[in-house]
């Protein structure tokens, strides 16, 4: 688990129902809307030709609406005859679908509308009804998992220290729309109220898993799961309880803290949009333990440099003691002996 500035790849995967999403070769920036939709309930079927007289060809281009256009009910559909005019009107709201071979009209009600953005500046390199990737350049910290939908803001710290726990106290709806980086752990509470602050996102060391069923519900799975939009955004970046994140891991935060940022829960990384230098150190990924049922971790421990042919056991200190040490006859030097 280190920083590394390199060029990254995201996927968005997109729900059913696309009416709108970016091109291959669009650039976008974290935030821009790269996909729309709507969720559409059961279809309702509304006789049309049979009921304006028409045959099925002839009542094709009678059609004032656009296939996979939204109506609102009261809308003119289809239109004949002037004196006598006779008309086929939208009886809900919903979208156009589909014209039937006999003349027929498929529309469907609208229970939700959604959108996609991005979470990477970058260039669209596929854009399809299933995904859209964008590959891009970012500094990147790899996390452990992700709950919630994916989240962009700036990069706030709310904690002194990598192995303090982020009060519920020290957030407020002035910290709306930002990602605030927390120690070792957050709680339920903290979760709860960040979301109700407005706050785009959380990111620390470690989350109690009860503390996760009380937001995310009994069935939470990590990694993107749920991706709501009522969900408040969680990253672990060790996993669950409480970890203290390695020192390489926390100080940049300090160098980054303004930056633009987004939470890709699909992949759990933190994405940050900043060319500042973090002295960056390539450190193992720390050493994590478990104390009673919570997991700690904490940095692995600095040896140092061994001398060629010394070991370990040759570092240690000797054991002291108040008896006094008299050298061997091989110790003393030739005018001793």
């Amino acid at each position: 688990m280190t920083w590394r500035r390199e060029r990254w790849s995201a996927d968005h995967t997109l729900p059913i129902g696309v009416t709108k999403r970016a091109r291959v070769g669009d650039p976008v920036r974290a935030g821009d809307i790269v996909a729309a939709g709507a969720t559409l309930a059961r279809a309702l079927r509304v006789t049309g030709a049979r009921r304006l007289g028409l045959s099925p060809a002839d009542f094709e281009r009678e059609l004032r609406v656009r296939v996979g256009s939204d109506v609102v009910a009261g809308t003119v559909l289809a239109r004949v005859g002037r004196r006598f005019a006779r008309s086929v009107t939208a009886p809900i709201d919903g979208r156009l679908l589909h014209v039937t071979v006999d003349g027929d009209l498929y529309i469907a009600p609208i229970v939700d509308r959604w959108t996609v953005r991005a979470t990477l500046d970058g260039i669209v390199t596929r854009s399809d009804d299933a995904v859209v990737d964008i590959e891009g350049q970012a500094w990147c910290l790899q996390g452990a998992a992700a709950f919630g939908p994916d989240a962009i803001g700036e990069i706030t710290l709310g904690v002194d220290g990598p192995e303090a726990d982020l009060a519920a106290t020290r957030i407020d709806v002035r910290l709306g729309g930002r990602i605030i980086v927390g120690g070792a752990r957050i709680s339920a509470e903290v979760i709860t109220r960040a979301h109700a602050c407005g706050v785009a996102g959380l990111v620390a060391g470690g989350v109690p898993p009860a503390g996760l069923r009380v937001v995310y519900g009994d069935t939470v799975t990590a990694t993107g799961s749920p991706s709501r939009e009522d969900r408040p955004t969680v990253l672990c970046l060790m996993g669950f309880g409480s970890g203290v994140l390695p020192r390489d891991v926390f100080a940049p935060f300090a160098a980054l803290a303004g930056a633009r940022a987004a939470i890709h829960t699909a992949t759990a990384r933190l994405f940050v949009f900043s060319t500042a230098d973090i002295g960056r150190v390539d450190a193992p990924t720390p050493v994590v333990g478990t104390t009673d049922d919570r997991p700690a971790a904490a940095p692995p421990e600095d040896r140092g440099d061994l001398d060629a042919g010394e070991t370990e056991a040759d570092l240690e200190e000797p054991a002291q003691s108040d008896e006094e040490l008299t050298p061997s006859a091989s110790d003393r030097g030739p005018a001793a002996r």
